[in-house]
This record gives structure tokens, sequence and C-alpha cells, in this order.
């Protein structure tokens, strides 16, 4: 008797429990030109990878003005096409002292409007040097025990104050013309986000969760918002953007939160991996989330691509790409490159695939799996690609082919950064700068 009611449990369990089924997934080419959604269910779906090429007929052509300041305090994070007038024949470095953990990070540069650029060493000294690669100051904040610890530093400007926050929990402002320390405060916990600014605020996320917003002034924090959190916690650098009256963000456990900017108060909360586990959250890595025309695009390692609305929390729809690097979109366009290197062209408008190239044909399938992209940028109907074993591989935008492979470094540099005719790239032990 008690075996027969132990199984009428289980069986009562299993009928009640669900797991979502209710994803769309563009799976044949067929469906992705009707641009109509599958609906799949299953307790269990493969991942479907993109592996083949769809549409390289197709020819596409940025018309609109090129920009020079998409690197420039940009709350959107879509950089856009840029613009660059410079040239590959001059290649120069700026060394400092090795960074460790470097293979980790999405390290940024902050520039400044007279185009000087910031950045830092592994024992947490900020350094600004001019276009002319001309060292205008260097300082540093932190004490002997704290500069053992190797502070990973993140920053953003205004034109007045550098705002610096970095993952020992300490936050600082800096006068941008002397490089002298104006305040300086210690968080609870470290901070892992990007730094976004608006007017007399600053905003940042630290690994509680929790959304911050301190005074520039004075660094007094006005209000928090703190969200659901994840016991073990992800490597991955959280993204934050600016839309209106609403600032969004990632939180660990893959949700998609928007709060009043003014208040800290929950507008929307949306779930985006409704399946992950606390043990999975530490090997999910998302691309920065990317605002454009009142939408969200984002995408991630577990092959997922996401349009949602930013006013609602909405999803738009989703597509099967497998991606942890930024997008960019322009005229209505979405391009992203895969981890196992398709360029992507999307319909920011419904999801549509328009276009997917492969951008290494040109590389013997055997060493394909060796290669990881580290971040893209498009100038003048260019992509530039950056890789980890430190390469630079050059696109064909109009077509989606290959043109040229540079080699940079040795190993891993970052997504490359754009400011007039400068290309900059950042390596663990110096910064590369192209003209």
């Amino acid at each position: 008797m008690k075996n027969k009611f132990k199984y009428l449990i289980l069986l009562l369990f299993i009928y009640n429990c669900s797991i979502d089924t209710n994803s769309g997934f563009w799976t044949k080419t067929e469906k992705i030109k009707r641009g109509e959604n599958l609906k799949i269910r299953k307790v269990f779906v493969d991942k479907t990878i993109l592996d083949k090429e769809f549409n390289t007929n197709i020819k596409i052509k940025i018309k609109k003005t090129n920009l020079e300041n998409s690197f420039l305090n940009n709350n959107s994070n879509n950089n856009g096409n840029n613009n660059f007038t410079g040239s590959f024949n001059n290649i120069s470095k700026y060394k400092f002292k090795k960074i460790s953990n470097f293979n980790n990070l999405k390290p940024e540069l902050s520039f400044t409007k007279n185009n000087s650029v910031i950045f830092f060493d592994n024992k947490g000294s900020i350094i600004k040097f001019d276009e002319n690669s001309n060292l205008e100051w260097k300082t540093n904040i932190y004490k002997k025990k704290e500069i053992k610890l190797n502070p990973i530093l993140t920053f953003s400007n205004n034109g007045e104050f550098l705002i610096v926050v970095d993952n020992l929990g300490k936050y600082y402002a800096i006068n941008i013309t002397t490089g002298s320390l104006i305040w300086s405060k210690k968080n609870l916990a470290p901070f892992n986000s990007q730094i976004k600014i608006l007017d007399d605020k600053f905003f940042v996320v630290d690994y509680t969760d929790t959304l911050r917003c301190f005074s520039i002034k004075n660094g007094n924090e006005i209000w928090k918002s703190t969200s659901e959190t994840s016991l073990i916690k992800s490597l991955d650098r959280v993204s934050l953007v600016i839309s209106d009256n609403e600032i969004v963000y990632h939180n660990s456990l893959g949700d998609l939160v928007a709060v009043n900017i003014k208040t800290g108060n929950l507008i929307w909360q949306t779930p985006t991996q409704k399946n992950l586990l606390n043990k999975n959250t530490f090997t999910i890595k998302n691309s920065d989330i990317v605002l454009d025309n009142n939408s969200i695009f984002f995408s991630n390692n577990e092959n997922n691509f996401y349009s949602i609305d930013v006013r609602n929390g909405i999803i738009n729809w989703k597509q099967n790409i497998n991606s942890n690097l930024r997008p960019t979109i322009i005229e209505g366009a979405i391009f992203t490159i895969t981890l196992e290197g398709y360029l992507v062209v999307i319909d920011s408008r419904n999801g549509n695939i328009l276009r997917i190239t492969n951008i290494f044909d040109h590389i013997k399938k055997s060493n394909r799996k060796k290669i990881v992209p580290a971040g893209f940028v498009v100038v003048d109907n260019k992509i530039y690609l950056s890789l980890e074993n430190g390469k630079l591989i050059l696109i064909d935008l109009v077509n989606g082919k290959t043109i040229d492979t540079i080699k940079i470094a040795n190993s891993k540099i970052s997504r490359p950064h754009v400011l007039k005719k400068y290309i900059y790239l950042i390596k663990d032990d110096s910064i590369i700068k192209i003209n």
C-alpha cells in the first residue's frame, strides 16, 4: 500500500511540474524567409548552432553618416557605423605592467572630448595620455595591501569627473584634467559592471545584484535597487543602458531588469534564462545589452539572441544565435558574429535572418575551434573583428567575406575602440594604437 501511495505522489508531482516549452525557435531557412516562428513543445530541446551560410548573394551597404564619438559616454551601448580616417601604416604601443586575469575581462578605454585616452595597469595606477601618446598624468590611490590584490578598474567620465569603480568595492572620482583625487568611498560589495553617467549622477551594479545610484559631486548614495540574485556569481561583467526615464541591466539569474532612473523603483523584470540553475550561472556569458529604437538587444553563449521592448519588458522575438559579443544596430539591421565564426545580419523589426556568411572559411576546419572572437566594430562598411589569439580580421560588410587578417599580438586583444583617426586595442600589458 505504501509503495502504491509513493507512486501516486510521484505521478502527481510529474504531472504538475512544468518546464518552459514556449520558446520560439527558427530552425529552417524556409521558415526564416517567411518570418514565421515555430513553437516547439519538448521537455528537452537540442541546441541548434548556426553552422551554414544563408543568402550569401545578398549585398548590404550602409548609407548612414558615420559616427566620430560613439565610444564617448555612450548610454545606449550601440556603437553604430564609425568613422576611421587612418590606415594600418603605423602601429604603436603604450606599455604598462601586465594585468592579471586579463583573459576573463571585457576591458574598455575611457575617452575624453579632446581625444585623450584613459586606462589602468596591474597596480591600479590610472594612466591618461593624449592622442599623440604623450603622458598627461598617472595617479594611484591604493595602499600596498590593496595593490597586491591587483585591482581591476572600470571608468566613465563626463568631461570633468572621471568616475572609477573596482573589484575591491572602492569607488571614487578623479579630476580629469589634473589626475587629483576629489573623493573616495567604499561599498560593501565589489563592483562588476559598466558605469553610466547621466547629469549629476552615475549608476553601477555590484556583486549582490544591487543597482546603485550615486552623486557625482560627493559619492553619496541617492538610491539603490536590489533584484533577485544567484548564489554562484558569474565573472561576466554586467552592462547597463539608459532609456528616457529608466535604466536597464542584467542580473546574475539572467533576468533583464528595468528601474525608474529617478527613484530606483522597479518598472519591469523579464526572465531570459527560465531553466537556468545556479550551477550554470558561472558559465553564462552575455553580450553587452544594446538599446536601439525602443528595443533592447543582446545574446549569450547559450544560443539565445533576444529583442525586448524597453518600455514594458515584453519579448519581441528570439533567435538561435550563439554569441557573447556586443551586437551593432545600423539602419534597422543587426550585425553580430557567432562564437563559431559566422557573421549574421538580422532584421531588427522581426528577427528574420537576412544573411549568414562564414568569416573563418579561409582557416582550416581543424584550427577553427581554437579561434575565439573577442569583439568587433563597424567602420566605413567594414567590420574589424579582434580574436583572442591576437589577430584582427578585416571583413567586407557588403558581401560578408574576409578581406585580410592582421597579426597584432601573440595573445588576447580587446574589442576595437575607435576615436577619429585611430583604432585602439587593449592587451594585458599595453594599449595598441593603429593609424
